[in-house]
């Protein structure tokens, strides 16, 4: 496919993915002080109870303009599927967060995407929301079954749902670091920002993985604690739905950290879609959208 069809795929695939509208959840709660600290919670719209909890992570290159509303479509589809959902906000980066460029601060030039993430306190939230989630669901939906999680999150969002399967192989003096593996029966990752080299050597969404690291100078004694890549084994399950013509997270990048799993003992499945770019694997309207609700069925019933 020429760059200029990829172009033209990867537009059309987004207004697709964003012409839904917005879907309210049945219930929201805090789990933090913050405005960002909150939990949508969709109830299973078949009613059963003792559904499987699905721990949604929204992408966006982790920058303040995307937030969980636009997977509110995704999280009502997979309620429609018999899943309980929540979906996590969290603390991204704005036009109000310095960045290093070149080893010197500066804010982002004028007309610039915002910069990407905020360390540490987008992992603070990542943590907080997946510690406090059994009980947050339990209270907010009765009929979950909060002993079969499942995380899945798209592009940054894929990232952090890898990254929050991974805490107790974070290394020693982790802020976020657990003693044991988190009680999960799953991940599953669309898109994702995997390894943050390779993410990083193709400009991943104009360089955002530098961004959330605070810049070069930070870049390796932060990727340690953040890169999913370099957090392996997990020894939970973990897939990867990727679209073979994504042009906004390449393939590449997934295929790194299966990579770097299996050198690491670990099997990680992967799921390449042909003729799929981006942002299918999040839009209801796309065939993709339910290949995803089936890795993510596998791993939950």
């Amino acid at each position: 496919m020429s760059d200029s069809a990829a172009r033209d795929r990867d537009v059309a695939e987004t207004e697709s993915a964003f012409a839904h509208p917005e879907v309210a959840p049945d219930r929201s709660a805090a789990y933090g002080d913050h405005p960002d600290q909150v939990v949508d919670f969709y109830a299973p719209r078949d009613g059963r109870t003792g559904a499987p909890l699905v721990v949604l992570l929204h992408g966006g290159a982790w920058r303040a303009p995307y937030d969980r509303a636009h997977v509110s479509p995704l999280a009502d589809f997979l309620a429609r599927r018999g899943f309980a959902v929540a979906s996590v906000e969290y603390r991204r980066g704005g036009d109000d967060i310095p960045q290093q460029r070149d080893g010197a601060e500066s804010t982002r030039a004028s007309g610039a995407d915002p910069v990407a993430g905020r360390w540490p306190e987008t992992f603070d939230d990542v943590a907080a929301a997946m510690d406090a989630m059994p009980v947050l669901a339990a209270r907010e939906l009765p009929g979950a079954d909060v002993r079969r999680i499942v995380v899945t999150g798209h592009s940054a969002g894929g990232h952090l749902a890898l990254w929050a399967a991974a805490r107790h192989v974070l290394p020693e003096g982790s802020p976020w670091r657990l003693p044991a593996p988190p009680p999960l029966r799953g991940v599953v990752a669309l898109a994702p920002i995997a390894d943050f080299t390779v993410a990083a050597e193709l400009g991943v969404c104009g360089g955002a993985v530098a961004q959330l690291l605070g810049g070069q100078a930070d870049f390796e004694g932060r990727a340690a604690q953040a890169d999913p890549g370099v957090l392996l084994p997990t020894g939970i399950a973990t897939a990867i739905v990727q679209g073979i013509e994504d042009i906004v997270v390449p393939q590449a990048v997934s295929e790194a950290y299966v990579d770097a799993a299996a050198r690491s003992g670990e099997m990680v499945g992967l799921t390449l879609l042909g003729g799929v770019g981006h942002f299918p694997l999040i839009d209801p309207a796309a065939d993709a959208c339910a290949v995803v609700a089936e890795e993510i069925t596998q791993l939950a019933w």
